[in-house]
């Protein structure tokens, strides 16, 4: 019995260290997966709550994981991981039973998994996670008090500061389709071999009062009789037909779509702001760095935004006001943007490096070891 108590805790604690760990690596990406169950629930008004939970939720599973391989306060992890399984669980069987998610974000962008098998997972987590409830006597601390509560001092501190700095500084581990390295207009197409959804066609016919529906093998040889109602197409089986990058599109003022264009450029500089929360004094200086010298070897530079009509008033007698602006989809500009703002350099639509507003010097010497372009033709 102990042994397999102790096989039992090895197993959920490195789980949960695991998971904190792989969402620790980009907490927002979590944050905009709990909106996506938040707006399902009609319960928006909690967005901006999602980043909080986010950052705490994964800090605990760290926290409990070590927790539960040390030993260290048992009864109270033990309680706090049951709690955590139960919900857990509603969630991952509402994603799995509802068929609205693809992902359920469970382990990240890094280890996507789907409804059903997050579903299944936590069945298995939560059948191990009562076994060590009820036999919690055989588990014993490894290490005197005083080194364990120093190691869960130093566990927490982890858990918390690896998301401070994913957030800062980009996750550590890009596993989003817009790293470095990635052609955006490949990512843009649909793979090669992917399965599309499968559809059966289904006909509504009404004949005394009643309705009748008929699959087209299924048509009744009276049908002349039947008042047709309509045509369904049922979803049978969900394909995998999805371009990894959706929504990427930019236009201009003209509203004419220029993504091809941008794409096209033996260079771009690319600026992601999402909204102007932070203040634009914050990266001002580095940013203007990095445009003087774009603007110098002739590489155009574009800042992309949901909020197009607001540039103006925050940019207003900058040395960059009249950067060309484009407009996009606030979901792309989230998947391709971790962190507001955030610099991208293209080479013909690949990307060469990304940084947020705290590596902007690191884009500026990239520029600098560039060759001048021809002068930019503007297609906007």
């Amino acid at each position: 019995m102990k042994i397999s108590v102790n096989i039992a805790r090895v197993i959920v604690g490195l789980l949960f260290i695991f998971s904190g760990l792989v969402k620790a690596n980009d907490p927002m990406g979590l944050s905009y997966k709990m909106q996506e169950f938040f707006e399902l629930w009609g319960m928006e008004k909690f967005n901006s709550w999602t980043l909080l939970m986010s950052v705490l939720m994964n800090a605990f599973e760290i926290i409990a994981g070590v927790a539960l391989l040390l030993g260290w306060r048992i009864k109270l992890f033990n309680w706090l991981l049951l709690a955590l399984i139960i919900f857990f669980t509603f969630l991952t069987g509402y994603a799995f039973l509802s068929g609205k998610f693809q992902n359920c974000g469970c382990f990240g962008d890094c280890l996507p998994i789907t409804p059903k098998e997050s579903f299944i997972k936590d069945l298995f987590l939560g059948v191990l996670i009562l076994y060590i409830f009820f036999n919690q006597k055989f588990i014993k601390p490894l290490f005197p008090e005083k080194i364990t509560t120093l190691t869960m001092l130093g566990i927490t501190i982890l858990g918390f500061g690896i998301q401070w700095y994913t957030l800062s500084y980009l996750p550590v581990v890009d596993c989003l389709p817009f790293k470095k390295g990635n052609t955006i207009s490949e990512k843009m197409k649909i793979p090669a071999g992917a399965r599309p959804d499968s559809f059966a066609i289904r006909f509504v016919y009404e004949k005394e009062g009643k309705q009748f529906e008929f699959s087209p093998a299924e048509l009744p040889d009276d049908l002349a009789t039947y008042k047709f109602i309509s045509r369904k197409d049922k979803l049978i089986k969900k394909g995998n037909a999805e371009p990894a990058i959706k929504g990427f599109a930019l236009s201009g003022v003209t509203d004419v779509d220029s993504t091809q264009i941008v794409l096209s450029q033996p260079y771009a500089v690319l600026l992601y702001c999402e909204d102007f929360s932070v203040p634009v004094s914050k990266w001002e200086k580095e940013f203007t760095k990095v445009y003087t010298s774009a603007k110098a070897k002739n590489i155009p530079v574009y800042m992309i935004t949901s909020q197009p009509n607001d540039v103006s008033k925050y940019i207003s007698g900058k040395s960059f006001a009249d950067i060309a602006v484009f407009k996009c989809d606030f979901t792309s500009i989230r998947t391709a943007a971790r962190t507001n703002p955030c610099l991208y350099i293209l080479k013909q639509g690949t990307i060469l490096g990304k940084w947020s507003r705290h590596h902007f010097t690191s884009a500026y010497k990239m520029i600098e070891g560039f060759t001048a372009q021809q002068p930019e033709i503007n297609n906007q």
